[in-house]
């Protein structure tokens, strides 16, 4: 057969080649952790166009997306069949949000904003000063080369499939990941709807995934900076930018990631709460709630751009991280105001000596 590439009709056969290739074992990693909302929507209606009814056992669409980082959520992935529809809501919510997709951490630092530092400035800093030294007093670690880090949470996501969001039911999630040093082939495993499911190197990754943003070990976590101004200006440089996102929504959901599923070091957790407190439009949220619907100290920014706003909660007698949760923040083509884009509680995270075992204790 000859290929065909440059015109609609080579784009059509490709995809309808992609359409009828069975599906992957496991999970690929998703191109990036800061775009997980949108890769969330995007592989929903993946799943929902081209595994009628059987997803959860094959959930493994594939993306041509250059690959970017977040360790994880594994089923987030997007779909080369959903990014025309992603393009359109990017475009829906810039019309109604504003905003400069370029600014970031570094622009607000380059320009001098008094602005941006003032909104941060009270009292923001001040809670997450105080969940800093909580952080750092912690006895999480060390975690071994050849273990891995266990977190059990509920999550609860949106579908996408009839162009509105529509929140779906909490359900339990449990993910393993490995410590190895070097390339992975395998990341870890998940589980979910009673399957475990081994976690796939990133795509583009043909010697495997190594440690650093795209996958953060106990090992990696240990050698960031704990200086808070230098760890923030090298997650910034470490985190791509995508068109349409604000590139400082994208570092603040990257450190989100980092304190929500993985095992810090006690200095690198001090020093990531203080470097988001840097961040230009992080605010302190009242009455924040996880994905039960327990109350916490909240620590919020919106994306102005997706119309999205990001909360992270913490409990509010130890500081201790307690989930995480992103709803619509103006009416939009996809939802109205308030509505639930996804939520999570974390139940439990441990260190295991064994992938896709759980912890005795």
């Amino acid at each position: 057969m000859t290929a065909t590439t440059g015109t609609d009709d080579g784009r059509d056969e490709r995809a309808e080649l992609a359409r009828l290739l069975p599906p992957a074992t496991g999970f690929d990693l998703p191109p990036g952790r800061h775009e997980h909302h949108r890769e969330r929507l995007m592989n929903l209606i993946d799943d929902d166009a081209n595994h009628s009814g059987n997803r959860g056992r094959e959930r493994a669409a594939r993306t041509d997306r250059p690959a970017r980082p977040r360790l994880l959520r594994p089923s987030f992935l997007a779909p080369v069949t959903a990014l025309a529809l992603a393009g359109a809501l990017i475009v829906g919510y810039t019309a109604q949000g504003g905003g400069d997709p370029a600014a970031g951490p570094e622009s607000a630092q380059a320009d001098g904003s008094a602005s941006a530092r003032a909104g941060n400035a009270q009292p923001v800093a001040l809670v997450l000063n105080r969940i800093s030294d909580a952080a750092a007093k912690s006895d999480a670690g060390p975690v071994g080369d050849d273990q891995f880090v266990y977190v059990r949470s509920q999550v609860q996501d949106s579908d996408l499939t009839t162009g509105k969001l529509v929140t779906g039911p909490l359900k339990e999630r449990e993910i393993w990941y490995a410590q190895k040093p070097g390339p992975l082939k395998k990341l870890g495993y998940i589980r979910e709807d009673g399957d475990t499911l081994p976690i796939n190197a990133e795509l583009g990754d043909t010697d495997g995934t190594r440690e650093g943003l795209n996958r953060p070990t106990y090992r990696w976590l240990a050698a960031l900076p704990t200086d808070p101004q230098k760890l923030l200006e090298h997650l910034t440089a470490l985190t791509p930018k995508h068109e349409g996102q604000e590139h400082a929504q994208a570092v603040f959901e990257q450190i989100g990631y980092l304190i929500g599923e993985t095992v810090l070091p006690p200095e690198t957790a001090a020093a990531l709460y203080k470097a988001a407190a840097l961040i230009p439009g992080v605010t302190e949220a009242s009455d924040a709630l996880d994905a039960l619907g327990r109350h916490g100290v909240g620590i919020a920014r919106e994306d102005t751009r997706h119309a999205t706003r990001s909360e992270w909660v913490f409990d509010p007698k130890g500081l201790s991280f307690l989930g995480s949760r992103t709803f619509l923040t103006k009416d939009t083509e996809i939802g109205e105001k308030g509505t639930l884009v996804d939520a999570e509680a974390v139940l439990k995270r441990s260190v295991v000596d064994k992938g896709g075992v759980r912890p005795q204790d």
